[in-house]
């Protein structure tokens, strides 16, 4: 399975940016998929997961009712909608995957697929 993000850039506090995670390599509708993000510095971190149908998602407490994580079967791709942002939401973003899980994963070490990772840079 190959992950490749996309989106991020340098935006001031208060803005707005949309991450999208292309996937290739499997069926998509089969993997559970999720996005970390790492400071520098600091270890990689939980910011949201989605279910395989996308009915059912989940959220770091640091980001709930700022970030929107969805999903598109058909296109093949995981969004994360991000709003509100602080400097705080620094970070490189990476999105995740693994195959064929039902349960809700966020620790890092539960996923077997990473993208690259894409900057996020919040200026204040």
């Amino acid at each position: 399975v190959q992950l490749v993000e996309s989106g991020g850039g340098l935006v001031q506090a208060g803005g707005s940016l949309r991450l999208s995670c292309a996937a290739s390599g499997a069926t998509f509708s089969t993997i559970r998929m999720a996005w970390f993000r790492q400071a520098p510095g600091k270890e990689r971190e939980f910011v949201a997961t989605i279910s395989r149908s996308g009915a059912l998602t989940n959220y770091a407490d640091s980001v709930k009712g700022r970030f929107t994580i969805s999903r598109d079967n058909v296109k093949n791709t995981v969004y994360l909608q991000m709003t509100s942002l602080k400097p705080e939401d620094t970070a490189v973003y990476y999105c995740a995957g693994r195959i064929r899980s039902s349960r809700v994963l966020t620790t890092a070490t539960a996923y077997d697929y990473w993208g690259q990772g894409t900057q996020v840079t919040v200026s204040s």
